[in-house]
């Protein structure tokens, strides 16, 4: 059977793979397809559209916007982008990324204030410009301050703890709204981090009319039971099936791409349903 991974992250993110080497590790998983999605960030699909030549993995071109509804924070992929479309990703990123960076190395400032010795610069230099909260986390890793990525998020990156403040993020709906506006595919990334069975159903309500075409169902952080809801949710709605590991190379260690934690075989025949949703341009 032929498989793929709709959920993978690049060094142009958070992750820590350059474009040539998510090809390879692809070719090594047998991947025929991965849909590259990093936060916020259209600039690593050239570079990966080129390193995909000639070997036999064909990438999905996508991005993960960072959204809110009712002030909980939910991440929408935007898959199938055409390159002609690029520009406008970057234009409705443009002002949140400014208030995101804001926010960040207001963050910097404080951890610094509480003993932890961190340069904002120098963190946005080696991450290519593009800093988030895990991209923080592993600098703190490799200074000694934590032991994980994961303690890092609960003894100090988590918004409880008073250090990081989230800048205004684009709504929702809107995200949806935009991403079929421009002829691509939206899909609502990981919904059970975030919500429960009746708050994910009362967002739907709204996001199915808005234009949403699909939901991660497989996905590495969720057991069998949660990938079942999540099935039975998408038929509810009329929605499509999508899964992705959500792969960010050393970042996320236990996190394998296509596979995730042993847990995942997504069919590539969801990413040709899912691309029949598409408008080309």
């Amino acid at each position: 059977m032929k498989t793929c991974d709709l959920h993978v992250h690049s060094h142009f993110s958070d992750g820590t793979d350059t474009p040539q080497q998510l090809i390879e590790n692809a070719q090594k998983a047998g991947l025929s397809a991965i849909a590259l999605t990093d936060h916020n960030t259209v600039a690593g699909l050239p570079a990966l559209l080129s390193a995909a030549q000639g070997s036999g993995v064909e990438v999905i071109p996508g991005c993960e916007f960072t959204t809110e509804h009712n002030g909980d924070e939910l991440h929408i992929l935007g898959l199938f982008i055409a390159p002609e479309h690029y520009e406008q990703v970057n234009g409705l990123l443009e002002q949140f990324m400014i208030r995101k960076s804001e926010s960040n190395r207001h963050l910097v400032e404080r951890l610094r204030g509480a003993g932890i010795e961190l340069n904002y610069d120098s963190i946005a230099k080696n991450a290519m410009g593009s800093v988030n909260r895990a991209v923080i986390a592993a600098e703190m890793v490799r200074k000694g301050y934590c032991e994980s990525v994961k303690a890092a998020f609960s003894d100090y990156l988590s918004a409880s703890k008073g250090y990081y403040i989230p800048p205004q993020r684009l709504g929702s709906v809107e995200v949806i709204r935009f991403i079929k506006s421009i002829g691509a595919v939206a899909v609502l990334a990981h919904p059970f981090l975030t919500y429960n069975e009746e708050q994910l159903r009362a967002f739907l309500e709204l996001a199915v009319p808005a234009g949403l075409d699909g939901m991660e169902v497989q996905y590495s952080a969720y057991d069998e039971q949660t990938t079942a809801r999540s099935a039975v949710i998408t038929e509810d709605f009329g929605i499509l099936q999508s899964g992705g590991s959500d792969y960010h190379g050393m970042n996320k260690p236990h996190i394998s791409i296509g596979v995730g934690q042993g847990n995942l075989c997504i069919p590539f025949s969801l990413a040709e349903m899912l691309r029949k949703r598409a408008v080309k341009p």
